[in-house]
């Protein structure tokens, strides 16, 4: 099955300019959605996690189902102010603005194996700025995998993991 086939484009959204991959088409296709998690799964499973963690939030709509699948647990990376407890944040620079992504304090063991798991790389700050607050809990992050990326925006060189990704798209 070739995914991109169930993945629809939408030209100038958010803003002109920008090419939207959409992938609630995909996830809305049951066997589309199926195929794209087996995949995942596949990828995923050399790397011997003992968590997947999600980047909110269409990141936890692919890291979720996946850890079920793979019989590990799940964490989610998320947005200021949206974690009860103590929290544990790192505030990274993006090519257009500031951000910050926090995890509970006491979510991840010293030395467990966490695959970060998104929706799409493009610039790749964010998935960088994961993989450093991981390793601020002490946790081994042995990968990186994401469902789309946009290889024109270069995000990949700022992974220091080995990363993969099920479809790529050049413009």
């Amino acid at each position: 099955m070739d995914l991109k086939d169930h993945i629809r484009s939408i030209p100038d959204f958010p803003k002109p300019g920008i090419l939207f991959y959409d992938i609630s088409t995909l996830l809305r296709d049951a066997d589309a959605w199926q195929v794209a998690m087996n995949r995942m799964a596949q990828a995923i499973r050399q790397y011997q996690p003992d968590f997947l963690a999600g980047i909110e939030s269409r990141g936890f709509l692919f890291a979720a189902p996946l850890a079920l699948k793979l019989g590990c647990g799940f964490l989610m990376l998320r947005k200021p102010g949206k974690l009860p407890g103590p929290v544990v944040g790192l505030d990274y620079t993006l090519e257009y603005r500031s951000d910050r992504i926090e995890v509970q304090a006491d979510a991840v063991p010293p030395g467990a194996r966490v695959v970060v798991v998104d929706d799409l790389l493009a610039t790749g700050g964010t998935l960088a700025a994961s993989i450093r607050l991981l390793r601020l809990l002490g946790a081994e992050v042995p990968a990186a995998l994401t469902l789309i990326e946009l290889t024109f925006l270069g995000g990949r060189q700022l992974l220091d993991v080995p990363f993969e990704a099920l479809l790529q798209y050049d413009s």
